[in-house]
This record gives C-alpha cells, structure tokens and sequence, in this order.
C-alpha cells in the first residue's frame, strides 16, 4: 500500500486509478482527533493509495479533490473527462 508524500502524486495517481475503472474505485476519508491527522484512502481492491496529512492547507485540497471526484462520479459522461488538480 503506498502512502504519498506529497499531494500532487497522490492526486494524479489516484486520477489514474479512478479513469481506469470508475465502478471498482472506493474513497475512505478518515479524521483522528487524537492525533489530528485526516487520511484518504482510494482503492479499487488491487491498488490501495493513501496520503495522510495534519496540515489545514493539504486538508482544503482534500475536500477540492474530494468534492471533484463526486462530481465525476455522478456525471454522465465522466469517463471522457480528466479532472482538474493543482
């Protein structure tokens, strides 16, 4: 399982992941309060990415991220379109 170091890797590889195969791919989001950290997790039960933050800037990409790859999910025509990351 290979956890990111940075967002921009994480993003595009789990774009990649998601355009493969749009009706396998999961997205776990995980706050622990304890310790402050929020993790997302994308996995298509092959490929499992993760990318584990406690900074509020990742934290903002993570919702943008988040809420574009909900978008595609419930467009129609999502498979012709790449999403847009910074």
């Amino acid at each position: 399982m290979p956890q990111f170091q940075t967002w921009e890797e994480f993003s595009r590889a789990a774009e990649k992941l998601y355009l493969a195969d749009p009706m396998k791919v999961r997205v776990v989001l995980k706050y622990r309060h304890v310790d402050g950290n929020l993790c997302i997790k994308v996995t298509d039960d092959l490929v499992c990415l993760v990318y584990r933050t406690d900074q509020a800037q990742d934290v903002k990409k993570i919702e943008k991220f988040h809420s574009q790859l909900m978008r595609l999910m419930v467009a129609k025509e999502s498979r012709a379109v790449p999403m847009e990351t910074e």
